[in-house]
């Protein structure tokens, strides 16, 4: 993956800078607009004074307190989310992502390809991530913006070279849950899995009651939020500030969660107890990670420990999996003579560069792999897509 490196629509990225160039000059704009005067927006400074002491938008809010920092009022990210429904906190987080993802993507990567292949070429590192999982660098691919539209625009610039070839996606879908639902035993979840239904639906089913049909959106993305935070330890202060709900109704969400999966509960305490019984956690394929800060004398590292106790065997089963995939893929690639390149992996995802004429062949051989590299006792299952761009492949 290295070697083959991956080819980019260079006039494609210049395009979008200029684009957003010109977006730029709009937001700065309106921010100036609603603050009633024109400033450095990049100055934290400058701010921290027009939002706290000259608009006062605590007040406004119902915030009874402001984060400060040495230098003045704290503007970060975190300290803001808090005020995003003031219009001008929402631009100026705005004007910040798209400021982010101009200098760090659309205008940096172009500086990046390598004038031999006109490809840009990433370093994994296998032994950096405590969980197994590969980390890239110089420069970090695994971190090309999926999530929002303006960042799912950048993954357009990363395409196939010439017109017989296409960028193949594939994706495994939930895979953190099911390796949970194989670990945990729990039978809700397994039959979840089991009959195909959508996990996020059923929990938010069983949590807030009625039929999945009549689950709302806001009730499938709170489920997702929680679903996903038990992995990691979530507790209900950080719960409470992602879905934007009291403490009280986050700790009542927690219990509910465990109530309709005991099963799930039941695997978070005894990892907890294994990890201190023998010191250290394992995955499904046998790999160990030591835990000694779970006799830390500091209260919050031990259960910072704790919840890698609990996230290490499913996140790290889960770098394991993909990695024997990678590897049954490539020997059958050799073996079968086939042009097909992988070009990344993006944790649960990985990219191939695939000539049309294997393309259907290529399909059902990654499929194959990925499905069938450890056995669960749920299914697993593969995402997969094709286009002339990363985007439209994803």
């Amino acid at each position: 993956m290295e070697q083959a490196g991956v080819y980019l629509d260079i006039p494609l990225l210049q395009h979008m800078s200029r684009d957003m160039d010109r977006q730029l000059v709009s937001l700065t704009q309106l921010i100036y607009d609603l603050a009633g005067e024109a400033f450095n927006v990049n100055s934290t400074q400058q701010l921290g004074r027009i939002l706290f002491d000259k608009l006062e938008i605590q007040k406004g809010l119902g915030v009874k307190r402001v984060r400060k920092t040495k230098t003045g009022y704290s503007t970060d990210v975190a300290a803001l989310e808090q005020f995003k429904a003031h219009p001008l906190v929402g631009k100026i987080l705005d004007y910040r992502q798209l400021a982010k993802l101009k200098s760090t993507y659309v205008d940096a990567l172009p500086q990046l390809l390598n004038p031999q292949t006109r490809r840009v070429h990433t370093s994994y590192n296998q032994a950096v991530t405590a969980t197994g999982r590969l980390s890239s660098s110089d420069p970090n691919l695994q971190n090309i913006p999926a999530r929002t539209e303006m960042g799912r625009e950048i993954r357009k610039a990363f395409i196939a070279e010439g017109e017989d070839r296409r960028l193949l996606s594939a994706d495994y879908s939930q895979i953190e849950l099911r390796i949970l639902a194989h670990l945990s035993q729990d039978a809700t979840l397994i039959q979840s899995f089991r009959s195909g239904e959508d996990v996020h639906r059923r929990t938010a089913s069983l949590i807030f009651g009625g039929a999945p049909e009549e689950v709302t959106p806001e009730q499938r993305a709170r489920a997702k939020t929680i679903n996903f935070g038990v992995i990691y330890g979530m507790g209900p202060t950080r719960l409470a500030r992602e879905i934007d709900i009291s403490l009280e109704e986050a700790k009542q969400f927690i219990e509910a969660y465990f109530a309709t999966y005991p099963g799930v509960h039941r695997y978070t305490l005894e990892m907890i107890a294994l990890a201190k019984e023998q010191g250290y956690v394992t995955t499904l394929l046998g790999r160990r990670r030591y835990l000694p800060e779970l006799f830390n004398d500091n209260p919050g590292i031990r259960v910072a420990a704790e919840n890698m106790a609990i996230n290490t065997p499913v996140q790290g089963s889960s770098a394991d999996l993909i990695k024997v995939a990678m590897i049954n893929i490539h020997t059958r690639l050799q073996r079968e003579r086939l042009a097909t390149q992988m070009l990344l992996q993006v944790h649960d995802e990985l990219v191939f560069e695939v000539p049309i004429a294997e393309l259907e062949q290529v399909k059902l051989l990654v499929v194959e792999e990925m499905e069938q590299a450890v056995h669960l006792d749920v299914p697993v299952k593969v995402d997969i897509g094709a286009g002339r761009n990363w985007f439209e492949a994803h």
